[in-house]
């Protein structure tokens, strides 16, 4: 693992060598380390260097005063260099963020974007509830166990992993025999995505995707954002950590 400096002390696990570049992007909640299965997988079908970074207020990297899709990702296009040859994979608001620095203004020059398991469309009634999280303080837990259990339900991974896995770990802090999660309570509030707007930008190929049982975003809805789209069979939200390769196969057509 490598850490890297930026305004926002952004932590970040990278591998490989070379050109291209991968950037994998966690969702809301999680942390780089969701990707811990996917190294082998990358040294076999990735030819480039990849990097895995917690985004802000996230694990181990800091929080931010402020967040927006175009704050963070700006944070994320300090990772890269502009001669990189960039290909984003990103889930859910990593997925956004992909589509952000695609957008061209923020230096990273993206060839390609694949989004698993974007949520492209929001009620009211969501949005007011993130940004009621948003609002609420750190909320801190007698146990791990406690803090375990609410962490998987907040990066949706309850079912996908255990509660001792590296990746549960690396979403959690401890003080004074306390526990909470490493996330900011303001990351919730970093809004909804105009998709159309983000897609019309992009100056790269864009590739959307969903697991066929994610209740987040459905077939119909991505119909009507781009043609090329991929339902991944039997996968839910989360289809990066419930079947890396099947996910892994859709930078082969990225």
């Amino acid at each position: 693992m490598k850490v890297r400096g930026t305004q926002v002390r952004v932590r970040v696990r990278t591998g490989g060598d070379g050109q291209p570049v991968l950037l994998l992007l966690h969702g809301l909640g999680a942390t780089g380390h969701v990707w811990h299965r996917w190294p082998l997988l990358l040294a076999e079908r990735w030819p480039g260097r990849w990097l895995a970074p917690d985004l802000p207020g996230h694990g181990g990297s800091e929080p931010m005063f402020h967040y927006s899709f175009d704050d963070i990702a700006a944070r994320l296009a300090e990772l890269v260099d502009p001669n990189d040859r960039l290909t984003v994979l990103g889930h859910s608001l990593g997925g956004v963020l992909g589509l952000t620095l695609a957008g061209g203004s923020l230096g990273a020059a993206v060839d390609a974007v694949v989004g698993v398991g974007i949520k492209v469309a929001w009620t009211d009634d969501a949005l007011a509830k993130a940004q009621a999280l948003a609002r609420r303080p750190v909320t801190w837990f007698d146990s791990r166990d406690e803090a375990a259990a609410r962490y998987l339900r907040v990066s949706g991974l309850t079912g996908l992993l255990t509660t001792t896995d590296d990746a549960v770990r690396a979403g959690l802090r401890e003080q004074d025999g306390r526990w909470r999660l490493a996330m900011a309570p303001a990351a919730f509030g970093v809004g909804a995505p105009d998709m159309p707007r983000l897609l019309a930008a992009a100056r790269a190929r864009v590739t959307l995707a969903r697991g066929e049982h994610d209740p987040m975003v459905t077939d119909g809805q991505l119909a009507e954002l781009t043609a090329t789209r991929v339902t991944l069979p039997g996968l839910g939200h989360n289809a990066h950590v419930e079947n890396p390769a099947a996910v892994a196969a859709l930078l082969d057509i990225a």
